[in-house]
């Protein structure tokens, strides 16, 4: 720029480019805007990688696997250190189930499992297919449970030689709670006894509502006078839980005594099953047993 025809000093040429830039910042805006600090700088990166990364942030929190316990709270390290018995029923079926799957381990997935289905009675008396629609359940783990299920029923029916003879009602019932105590209807079952009270067949007669008029006494004796056994004991479960006798159980209990005494088959007691290993023995009450 010249000024009255002299030439410009370089001091005013960069007085004018300083005032030009401080224009042209003013006029954007930039001149209020005040430096960020480095922390400042971390938290704005920081929301727009959340921002970027929106879903990763959706996903399901990390949960360990098995592997990843501690050796002492893996489940088959304790039923080898320990024993079965010392397992509760999540940590059983984890070690059925085997792995788990994205966001559950098996432990996890066995919880649900058993909460979903209203604890290990539910689960016995889940079918095939109500399993297979759980998530985390394979053909080949349902099949499994299944299996490990009905092993556990037939051995607790089926008990060892040396407790197959019947002493006390205790006996009868440790023969059968384990696999009547979970049955959703009435049934009514039979043992048929030897004379050491033995146990040498077990004969289901009734599903449905047990009561003096739906029970018939030659229906109920007539595996006894087929198997020639000399003494029943009869067995029927009440599927609310409360093993308490109803009036119909007594008096069921008295037209079995007096049809028995006349084909001369003793009717040593009738049990009711309730839940949670609970039975009464009837005889033990004096409950129909009370005739002269």
């Amino acid at each position: 720029m010249l000024a009255n025809g002299s030439p410009v000093s370089s001091d005013t040429v960069e007085e004018f480019r300083a005032e030009l830039e401080r224009i042209l910042s003013a006029q954007s805006g930039e001149h209020n805007v005040e430096p960020a600090t480095p922390e400042e700088s971390e938290i704005r990166a920081g929301a727009g990688g959340c921002r970027n990364k929106r879903a990763t942030a959706l996903e399901v929190p990390y949960q360990p696997t098995i592997r990843d316990l501690p050796s002492g709270e893996r489940p088959r390290e304790r039923l080898r250190e320990h024993g079965p018995r010392y397992l509760n029923n999540a940590e059983l079926v984890a070690i059925l189930l085997r792995s788990g799957i994205a966001g559950e381990n098996a432990i996890n997935v066995a919880t649900r499992i058993l909460t979903q289905f209203e604890g290990l009675g539910g689960l016995a008396r889940a079918g095939y297919g109500e399993l297979f629609g759980q998530r985390g359940l394979s053909h080949a783990k349902t099949c499994e449970i299944l299996a490990a299920l009905e092993l556990g029923r037939r051995i607790a029916s089926l008990a060892p030689e040396e407790r197959a003879q019947i002493t006390c009602p205790q006996d009868a019932g440790n023969l059968l709670s384990a696999e009547m105590s979970i049955l959703p209807q009435e049934h009514l079952v039979v043992l048929l006894l030897n004379t050491r009270n033995q146990v040498v067949g077990k004969r289901q007669i009734y599903i449905g509502t047990v009561n003096s008029s739906a029970v018939r006494p030659a229906e109920v004796l007539r595996p006894a006078i087929r198997e020639n056994a000399p003494s029943i004991i009869v067995v029927h479960n009440h599927p609310s839980g409360d093993p308490t006798p109803s009036a119909e159980d007594v008096s069921v209990t008295r037209d079995l005594i007096n049809a028995g005494k006349l084909l001369d088959i003793e009717l040593l007691d009738h049990l009711v099953i309730g839940q949670g290993g609970r039975f009464v023995s009837l005889k033990e009450r004096g409950l129909g047993f009370d005739q002269p």
